[in-house]
């Protein structure tokens, strides 16, 4: 038990720069350690996809850009229109004044302060 008495304040501060260091030394490493994982996981990938664009043909898949445009709006035409139901598309706007109504104010939003007693 004496000799946790003893311990004085260089003995402290090196303890806790030293816990600090090791902090960010392992922080470091579990960085590197990450961007080693992704460059080799990215790396894997990348060479799989190398391998099936050599396979393929290039005449193949001959698809121009405006082909392409027009399947995708065509695609997103149906899709749209298989969403909702068929309606009309005619909007219909009733114009009612009313001088008060409880729904709009604003003062019935705001809580009331309680009584002191």
């Amino acid at each position: 038990m004496d000799k946790f008495v003893n311990v004085g304040w260089p003995e402290m501060l090196l303890m806790a720069l030293f816990g600090f260091l090791m902090v960010f030394t392992v922080l470091v490493l579990l960085i590197f350690v990450m961007k080693a994982m992704g460059w080799f996981f990215t790396r894997e990938h990348k060479a799989k996809v190398a391998a099936t664009a050599t396979t393929a043909h290039p005449h193949d898949h001959a698809i121009s850009d405006q082909e392409l445009a027009a399947a995708i709006i065509t695609a997103l035409k149906l899709y749209k229109s298989a969403l909702h139901d068929q309606e009309s598309e005619m909007l219909t706007i009733n114009r009612i004044t009313r001088a008060y109504s409880p729904w709009n104010s604003k003062i019935h939003g705001l809580t009331q302060l309680p009584e002191k007693k």
